[in-house]
């Protein structure tokens, strides 16, 4: 391991693209990490000793690396700017949202937008995951340097093998808040639409909306929940075209996985989507049912697999992330 700063990594939860960015930097640097779980400690003793730990983990440490502007990160930031020590939060995209029609974002509740805040205006870098996303953290707060570095995609291991098979693919956790957030309902409905074609939701469930949804899918339509990553992966190589039927994205990490793997992207308008899929495949209006239907009929019968991987491997490898953020603790450190 080359000598560098000790970097003291947190987290709200260990995603699979988190976790990426985790062993990016224990190759590279000393790292210690503090993952608080999803939900918030619940008694006060609990909330005082994740508190001092993260203020003895920055005292200890040169530089804290934050996934998500969570309270984790407030936490983390401000003891920065005590210690007088360096600070990088990633925002993921809820923590800059504000999208009232569907209930979606951390800015629609006045205590979490105070601390979003906090976090962009006091971070000594904030990570944007794509342009928009950018956009969106201006729109919330001045940060004091704000780099685009999109999530990385492991091309190695979301690789194409094998020969593709008429299926259309999406993947997603299944709950009642995606069935409008992730369009759910819209893939559904094209399903009913094509019965010839072999649709399938892959994904975790997460509350009751998997009863009320197998419902009323049509028998073309496979519901397969809890799949393993091998399992997600397999998948995203057999199927030939992967939808993303979004109402908002601040990137879209398994559309570009399935990309990754050649499948031909079916996506809204909506958020970062049409970025992710640049020129290729299908970008249609969010709930437009027939819209979606006639995309999805003509990228089954098209053939830009290879140049959905190209677009992968040329902008979002995980190479290329990691490249960006050497460069930017690098930065932190001259």
């Amino acid at each position: 391991m080359a000598p560098g700063p000790e970097i003291l990594f947190l987290t709200s939860s260990l995603s699979s693209f988190v976790e990426k960015d985790l062993q990016v930097l224990k190759g590279h640097y000393p790292v210690r990490e503090i993952i608080t779980g999803a939900k918030p400690a619940g008694s006060l003793v609990q909330r005082l000793s994740l508190g001092l730990s993260i203020f003895f983990g920055v005292f200890r440490t040169d530089i804290a690396f934050s996934w998500f502007a969570h309270n984790h990160s407030y936490l983390a930031v401000m003891a920065s700017r005590l210690l007088g020590k360096r600070s990088v939060a990633v925002v993921g995209g809820y923590e800059v949202a504000n999208e009232p029609d569907i209930g979606y974002g951390a800015i629609l509740d006045p205590e979490l937008a105070g601390r979003v805040r906090y976090i962009i205006e006091n971070a000594d870098c904030i990570l944007a995951v794509s342009e928009f996303s950018r956009k969106e953290i201006l729109a919330v707060a001045e940060p004091r340097r704000l780099e685009t570095v999109y999530n990385g995609i492991d091309t190695d291991v979301f690789s194409p093998r094998g020969r593709k098979e008429e299926v259309v693919l999406t993947v997603c956790v299944i709950s009642a808040a995606n069935v409008r957030v992730k369009g759910l309902d819209t893939f559904i409905e094209a399903a009913r639409y094509l019965p010839e074609v072999r649709f399938v939701l892959l994904g975790r469930v997460i509350d009751d909306a998997f009863e009320t949804l197998n419902q009323d899918v049509p028998s073309n339509l496979e519901i397969i929940t809890s799949p393993s990553q091998d399992e997600i992966l397999q998948w995203y190589r057999r199927a030939k075209v992967y939808c993303q039927l979004s109402y908002r994205e601040s990137f879209g990490v398994a559309l570009a996985e399935a990309m990754s793997c050649e499948c031909i992207p079916v996506v809204t308008d909506r958020g970062a989507l049409p970025e992710v899929v640049g020129d290729l495949g299908f970008v249609v209006p969010y709930g437009d049912t027939q819209a979606t239907v006639d995309a999805i009929s003509k990228a089954l019968t098209s053939d830009g697999e290879s140049v959905a991987r190209e677009r992968v491997c040329e902008a979002f490898s995980m190479e290329r992330r990691a490249e960006k953020l050497h460069q930017i603790i690098a930065s932190l450190q001259s």
